[in-house]
């Protein structure tokens, strides 16, 4: 964390691996409108003193919280957002310092980003993952949990899963990100390719649906979801742009 944040150089993307089952596969999809909000905070109960202007941040922080457009999505109300701000502003530092930016100073844009976008789905993963463990017994074996992230190129997953990385990471939970540029085939297979289907230009070079080796994504996958026993480890892949072939990166992923 000691350098500026750049997404790009940090190599994730759109899967997070946690625990949860197999077969079970969570998708999240973001609509573009925002709920109302219209009705008033109920104090937490048993909550300390602190000074007015204090509370007025809190309280319109909140009110911010809730107008949110994922809020009903991921199954909060105003009362379990009540309930829960403590995590919310925690993970709300946290992300900020993640992103080198002051909490207490952020723009429209940066708080929309923050507690519209990033908390929600990471909370959502969070009970995602406890919905799961709640269906295993203790002593049993809980492989992980595969959570896609489906969504238009410069819509911001990269950063998003940096993100959700990071929270998962400081909350104790293990995670291991993975992108479907990670599967791209070898710069001589995409030649391949592109001669046996001459003319076409979506063929020609990497990028488009053809020019990724699914069957060695599915391998990963279906490796990563097997890792059910604690200190088990794995490489992940990452794509090496200049090479044009993917690689087994460091770190990698150890099952906790």
């Amino acid at each position: 964390l000691a350098k500026a944040y750049h997404p790009k150089a940090a190599a994730l993307c759109s899967l997070t691996v946690t625990a949860a089952t197999p077969s079970r596969k969570a998708f999240l999809a973001c609509p573009d409108h925002s709920p109302a909000a219209g009705r008033s905070l109920t104090p937490a109960r048993g909550a300390p003193a602190s000074s007015p202007a204090l509370i007025s941040a809190v309280q319109d922080l909140y009110e911010f919280i809730c107008s949110g457009p994922l809020v009903e999505r991921i199954g909060y109300t105003r009362e379990r957002i009540a309930e829960s701000i403590d995590r919310w502003l925690w993970c709300g530092s946290q992300v900020s310092r993640l992103f080198r930016i002051d909490e207490l100073r952020l723009t429209d844009a940066e708080k929309s980003r923050i507690y519209h976008f990033y908390i929600p789905v990471f909370l959502w993963c969070e009970d995602q993952v406890a919905d799961h463990r709640s269906k295993y017994n203790d002593g049993d074996e809980i492989p992980p949990l595969v959570i896609g992230v489906s969504a238009p190129q410069g819509s911001g997953k990269t950063t998003l899963v940096f993100a959700l990385d990071y929270l998962f990471r400081v909350s104790g939970r293990n995670s291991a990100t993975l992108s479907i540029d990670d599967f791209y085939l070898t710069a001589a297979e995409q030649g391949k390719l592109r001669e046996t289907h001459a003319g076409n230009a979506l063929l020609e070079f990497r990028g488009n649906a053809g020019s990724h080796d699914l069957q060695f994504s599915i391998d990963t996958l279906e490796s990563l979801i097997k890792l059910t026993k604690e200190g088990t480890k794995m490489k992940l892949p990452r794509y090496d742009k200049v090479k044009g072939c993917s690689y087994l990166s460091v770190p990698e992923f150890i099952f906790e």
